[in-house]
């Protein structure tokens, strides 16, 4: 059995899964204190387990990490260190960032000769001594993290692994985060990804401990498993060295748990929360990935993210008359004590939802003296906004079909314009831990060839195999390892004939069985 669980901002979902069986939910209100919040959710689905069940693992996924970056909280000193002399000196380093986000981790940088051509050929000599100075004054500015770029280093990333070797020799107390290992081709935003993974390793550690701590205290042994926003998970350990990998995993939760419910491998969930909807497209089962640079925090990146459309609407979304407002304003894990239907005196989505007949939570009498003009006018912007959402989402003006989720889809009618089908599934008020509990674990690769160096086929060769042993690092049983995803793209701009490859390979967890 597994247990899956998503700490969203409104709620705290957990779920008890054995194979494709639901055994139990549970959904509770967030608590200032995540782990607080997810000691809670366990103890009421473990109160459910069956008497000789054995719970296998535990999947979390949490926005801790992303709250962590926009609120500047508990951010680690982190030092940027760029090989690339004499190139690239016109753009240093944390040079987009946000002032007040580069003076929280410090905002200290380095540039020293190394780096490599995009056909894996030397800029510069990698220069040890200089990397070595650049470490001991680190050390003298109190920096505890330092994330190491290279220029094209996804290409030949040798000099980043050296840079590695002197630092942690010299100074063998820094965290060390190499850009290759989980950035794209672009220097710029694969050294911005970097930089936010490596200030995230103090929280990262607290945090995972944190859970790990919560689930003994339970009495349970189960591994803990991480969220990345793929759609696949990742090992305690393995996500301690990545946190910046569960970012945005929440709504990939959603989706992949939308899709199992549903048996919808293509097509549009819309995740309605308590305080905001996402929505998302679904290709073959797994989010559809993001095709350009991605802002966290201010801060521009290029490693995998969903293509998600967030809009500040939901159940809990507070509802202003003359004029009619809704949102952005909302009264998020508020909303059993604020809410109408629940005896409070703010009127939210819900409200509108139990008013208009679409719903049936709390006391619907505390609404019936709405105006029905009111609830018809908010009603109806509401099934607007969410309809202009899944147009801006959708690729083509084909109908395709639509599966709501989330615990303020009830806010949703039963007809959505632009949707072949509106599909509403047993459960979905908790599809994002559901989603934890069945994902697989992933590994992704990019990189970029010359094709008169090497030949296509050796090159998607070496790519799929890089991409199997990542899977197998985060956990993954090599045996169950398969490729779900492969793009090629020719770069007619560069020459010797190179191309852009990208490969995804997913797996079940190492030793344990799925079906």
């Amino acid at each position: 059995m597994f247990i899956g669980v998503d700490v969203g901002g409104t709620n705290t979902d957990a779920v008890l899964m054995d194979g494709v069986n639901l055994l139990a939910k549970a959904k509770l209100s967030t608590t200032p204190d995540v782990t607080e919040g997810i000691v809670a959710a366990l103890t009421e689905v473990l109160a459910q387990r069956p008497s000789d069940g054995t719970v296998d693992g535990v999947m979390v996924g949490t926005t801790h990490f992303t709250n962590a970056l926009l609120e500047r909280r508990q951010l680690t000193p982190t030092a940027v260190i760029r090989l690339c002399l004499p190139a690239t000196t016109l753009l240093p380093p944390l040079v987009d960032w946000p002032g007040h986000l580069r003076d929280a981790i410090g905002g200290f940088t380095y540039m020293v000769p190394g780096g490599h051509e995009f056909d894996g050929r030397e800029i510069s000599s990698f220069d040890a001594s200089r990397v070595a100075d650049a470490a001991n004054e680190m050390l003298r500015q109190g920096v505890r993290a330092v994330a190491i770029s290279g220029v094209f280093s996804p290409v030949n990333p040798a000099h980043e692994i050296e840079a590695a070797a002197v630092i942690s020799r010299v100074a063998p107390s820094l965290k060390i985060t190499l850009s290759h290992a989980n950035g794209r081709i672009g220097l710029l935003e694969r050294e911005n990804a970097a930089a936010l993974n490596a200030c995230l390793g103090d929280v990262a550690a607290h945090t995972i401990q944190g859970i790990q701590d919560a689930i003994r205290s339970l009495g349970l042994e189960a591994p803990l498993y991480m969220s990345q926003n793929d759609g696949t998970l990742m090992g305690a350990e393995f996500a301690a060295r990545f946190p910046v990998l569960t970012i945005s995993s929440g709504p990939t939760n959603s989706m992949r748990g939308a899709a199992f419910l549903s048996s919808v491998s293509d097509g549009i969930v819309v995740d309605v929360g308590g305080t905001s909807t996402d929505v998302g497209a679904l290709v073959k089962g797994f989010p559809r990935e993001a095709a350009v640079a991605v802002s966290i925090a201010g801060v521009r990146t290029n490693f995998r993210m969903p293509d998600v459309l967030s809009i500040p609407l939901g159940g809990g979304s507070v509802i202003q008359e003359n004029p009619l407002r809704i949102g952005p304003d909302s009264v998020g894990y508020r909303l059993t004590e604020e809410a109408m239907v629940f005896g409070g005196g703010t009127l939210t989505g819900t409200d509108v939802a139990v008013a208009g007949g679409l719903a049936q939570v709390g006391n619907p009498a505390l609404v019936q003296g709405l105006a029905s003009s009111l609830v018809e006018q908010a009603s109806l912007e509401i099934q607007h906004r969410i309809e202009t959402a899944i147009d801006q989402v959708k690729v083509s003006s084909t109908d395709v079909p639509v599966v709501l989720v989330g615990g303020g889809r009830i806010l949703a009618g039963s007809s959505l314009s632009g949707a072949s089908q509106v599909l509403r599934p047993e459960h979905g008020d908790v599809a994002n831990a559901i989603g934890a509990a069945i994902a697989q674990v992933g590994g992704q690769v990019e990189r970029v060839y010359s094709l008169e160096s090497t030949s296509r086929q050796e090159a998607l060769a070496e790519a799929r195999d890089e991409a199997i042993n990542k899977a197998v690092a985060a956990g993954a049983k090599r045996d169950t390892v398969e490729v779900v995803e492969i793009d090629e793209v020719p770069l007619t701009y560069l020459p010797s004939n190179a191309t852009l490859v990208r490969v995804k390979a997913v797996g079940d967890l190492a030793g344990k069985s799925r079906s």
